[in-house]
């Protein structure tokens, strides 16, 4: 009987590394789709950006010159990726009584955002529970650092520029960069 159950349980651990292998191999293709969906709400959510708000730009460096030596494994494309996704759902969950945004955008982006970045924790630890490898290198770190340093420089103008509207205005076109970086990103998968 316990012979029985024991198949059972490595019948079922087998299926769900199947099922886990698949659904990270449709990786790329979900995360162009949700790229896209976030970049409609990143639209949605505030509309037209307001005239006022022409005078108080501010030139961040592009998140692609911020990474340009990027590698080009697989495992770092998505360690970025996850990366940027969890740093801009952080910016958003700042915040954001003076931005005037629509809620309901706002709360199902931040639900876009989780949902990619389960996705990519799930098939970062698949593959590295199948390759054996970790993740860990001077490479990987140094991404994360140049990724969160960036970052930072996004959270220090929000709060010099006290959370203002047209603060944020600037950060969720900045943000629009970041996921047009990320699609790109995406397509090297």
């Amino acid at each position: 009987m316990s012979t029985m159950r024991l198949l059972h349980i490595c019948l079922i651990l087998l299926f769900s590394t199947e099922i886990s292998s698949q659904h990270c191999d449709l990786l790329s293709f979900q995360q162009k789709k949700l790229n896209k969906d976030s970049l409609e709400l990143l639209e949605k959510m505030g509309g037209n950006f307001p005239f006022q708000c022409f005078n108080e730009g501010i030139d961040f460096k592009s998140m692609q010159d911020v990474l340009k030596r990027q590698s080009s494994q697989k495992e770092n494309v998505k360690l970025a990726i996850q990366n940027i996704l969890q740093e801009i759902f952080t910016v958003f969950s700042k915040n954001l009584t003076q931005t005037a945004w629509d809620t309901i955008s706002i709360i199902t982006f931040q639900n876009k955002l989780h949902q990619q970045i389960e996705r990519l924790e799930a098939c970062l630890g698949f593959q590295k529970e199948k390759d054996g490898t970790k993740m860990g290198s001077d490479g990987l770190v140094l991404t994360k650092l140049k990724v969160r340093r960036y970052f930072q420089g996004i959270y220090n103008f929000l709060e010099e520029k006290q959370y203002s509207l047209c603060a944020w205005e600037i950060i969720r076109m900045e943000m629009t960069r970041c996921f047009l970086f990320v699609d790109q990103l995406t397509k090297s998968l």
